[in-house]
C-alpha cells in the first residue's frame, strides 16, 4: 500500500461519492450528488461515461439479475444504462421533503443498506434502512447526516457513521436483517476531519474517507487504524475496493464547501483518484 494517492480522472465533481466497483461489467461507478449525475469509469481504457439524474443522485448500486439500483432525493430507483431511464421502486420519506438519500452498500446476501439526511444538514431527521423488496427501518437512532454503511464480508456487522458527531458504529445483524448490540466502533479526533463513506476490505478491516481530512485511513476489525493515505485535496468521501485483481482502492473527492482561493490551492478536488492496497475487496 502507498501513502500517497494517485490522480485517476479529472471528474471535478461538486459532491463526488458512492464509488463502487462493478465486477460484472468491469466498471467503477460514481455519482455526483449536486450536479446530479451518475458516472462509470472503465479502467481498461481510461474512459467515463455519463448521464444526468434527474434529482439528487446518492449512490448506484450493482443490484441482483445484472439491475442497477439508484438512490435519488425521493427514492429507489432502477437505472437502465442504455437509455439513461430511472423507473420508480420505492419511496422514500415522502413526509420528508428536506431529506434525501445519501449513502449505501450491498451485504453478501443482496439485501441493500442505505441512510438518508437532512439535505440543509441541520436538524437530526436521517435514518438507516435496509432493502430486501421492501423498505424497512434499521430501528438506530435518527441524526443529521448518516454515512455509510458497510457491511462486513460475512454479512454479520453493519457499520454506520454518524458523520457531525464524528463516530463510526457498529451493530450485529441477526436473522431477518434485525440489528443488535450497537456499540461504538471509532472516533475521529477534532482536527482530522469528519467521517464520510465507509467500505470493508476482504479481512473486515473498514476503508473510510475524511471531509476535510486530506486523507483515507483504514481500521482494522478492532477499530485500530493501520494505515492511512493522503490526498491532495481536502474532502474525501468515500472509498471502493476493487479493479481486476480487486486490490485497487478507488476514491471520490468534493469540490463543495471549497472557496476560490481553495480551489485554487487544489485543482484536482472533485477528481477520481486510486491506490494499491494489500488486502483487496470481499469476493
Amino acid at each position: 500500500m502507498t501513502d500517497e494517492a494517485i490522480h485517476l480522472f479529472a471528474l471535478q465533481a461538486e459532491l463526488g461519492e458512492g464509488p463502487i466497483w462493478d465486477p460484472a461489467r468491469g466498471l467503477l461507478w460514481c455519482v455526483d450528488i449536486s450536479a446530479p449525475a451518475l458516472h462509470a469509469l472503465d479502467p481498461s481504457d481510461g474512459t467515463v461515461k455519463s448521464w444526468a439524474a434527474p434529482r439528487k443522485i446518492g449512490w448506484i448500486l450493482p443490484a441482483s439479475g445484472g439491475r442497477l439500483l439508484a438512490g435519488l432525493a425521493d427514492g429507489l430507483y432502477l437505472f437502465d444504462a442504455d437509455d439513461g431511464s430511472f423507473h420508480l421502486v420505492a419511496e422514500v420519506e415522502p413526509g420528508l421533503p428536506s431529506n434525501r438519500l445519501n449513502d449505501a452498500a450491498i451485504g453478501p446476501d443482496g439485501t441493500i443498506w442505505f441512510g438518508s439526511m437532512d439535505d440543509r444538514e441541520a436538524e437530526p431527521t436521517g435514518r438507516f434502512y435496509r432493502y430486501d423488496g421492501s423498505v424497512r427501518d434499521c430501528g438506530l437512532a435518527p441524526m443529521c447526516i448518516t454515512n455509510g454503511p458497510a457491511v462486513s464480508p460475512d454479512g454479520t456487522r453493519l457499520y454506520t457513521v454518524d458523520t457531525l458527531a464524528r463516530e463510526i458504529w457498529v451493530s450485529a445483524i441477526g436473522p431477518g436483517g434485525l440489528l443488535s448490540d450497537h456499540r461504538l466502533f471509532a472516533s475521529v479526533a477534532d482536527g482530522e476531519g469528519w467521517p464520510d463513506g465507509i467500505c470493508c476490505d476482504a479481512e473486515g478491516g473498514l476503508w473510510l474517507g475524511l471531509w476535510g481530512g486530506w486523507r483515507a485511513r483504514r481500521y482494522d476489525p478492532a477499530g485500530r487504524v493501520t494505515g492511512e493515505v493522503s490526498f491532495p485535496v481536502a474532502n474525501v468521501t468515500k472509498i471502493a475496493l476493487g479493479g481486476p485483481d480487486g486490490r485497487t482502492a478507488y476514491a471520490t473527492t468534493a469540490r463543495k464547501g471549497l472557496d476560490a482561493d481553495a480551489l485554487a490551492a487544489q485543482p484536482l478536488a472533485g477528481d477520481l483518484f486510486m491506490f494499491p492496497v494489500e488486502i483487496g475487496a470481499a469476493i
